[in-house]
């Protein structure tokens, strides 16, 4: 069982890192200026849903094995910078003003949740900082080492959820002003691609 102040003391720097500019936090900041507060937040669960995967994985040792495999690295690489490539086109081809009125229909909330958690899991980043951080707070008196682990990775979501969730909500609000010019929208959506595409050359260019 972790201690108060460990818990604290993770909290804290939790909170931290994720105001650290990075493909997670920017990701939720353009979908929320692009699509709204909602869908924003709705990403921020799915990106959370997706740290249960690599609490899991670093309670499991799943990710030492991922860490040890290069070929199984590469691969989770190509994925997560092929995914961030098809986001780039898709927010490049976005319509705005009249012609949004007549495009498809934005996602729903399933698909904008599990855009989340696809975006979370297929970071090989994610998984080896979890083994590299995680580990640190975890205290030789406090009890079996999973269940510290698991402990550690639900205060993470928490200092996550509660970050990304501001971040949200001013990306959204930022948003609705852009919204109301579809030139500034047309902007915002290009902008958004160019972003999407230099995270994805960002992940494949990482050691």
């Amino acid at each position: 069982m972790l201690s108060a102040h460990t818990a604290l003391v993770f909290f804290a720097a939790s909170v931290l890192l994720a105001l650290v500019p990075g493909p997670d936090n920017v990701f939720v900041l353009l979908h929320a200026a692009v699509h709204g507060a909602a869908a924003g937040l709705l990403v921020v669960l799915g990106l959370c849903s997706g740290l249960l995967f690599h609490t899991a994985a670093v309670a499991l040792g799943l990710a030492a094995l991922l860490a040890a495999s290069s070929a199984a690295l590469t691969a989770l690489k190509a994925l997560g910078a092929a995914y961030l490539l098809w986001l780039a086109w898709l927010s490049w081809r976005a319509p705005a003003g009249l012609d949004a009125r007549h495009a498809t229909p934005v996602l729903g909330a399933r698909q904008t949740y599990l855009r989340g958690v696809l975006m979370n899991i297929s970071n090989p980043k994610v998984a080896l900082f979890f083994l590299a951080f995680l580990p640190q707070f975890v205290e030789p008196a406090g009890g079996p080492v999973v269940l510290q682990i698991l402990q550690l990775g639900a205060v993470f979501m928490l200092a996550t959820l509660l970050t990304f969730g501001a971040i949200a909500l001013l990306a959204g609000r930022f948003g609705q002003l852009l919204h109301s010019s579809p030139r500034a929208q047309v902007g915002l959506n290009r902008l958004a691609s160019v972003v999407f595409a230099g995270l994805a050359l960002r992940l494949v260019l990482a050691g």
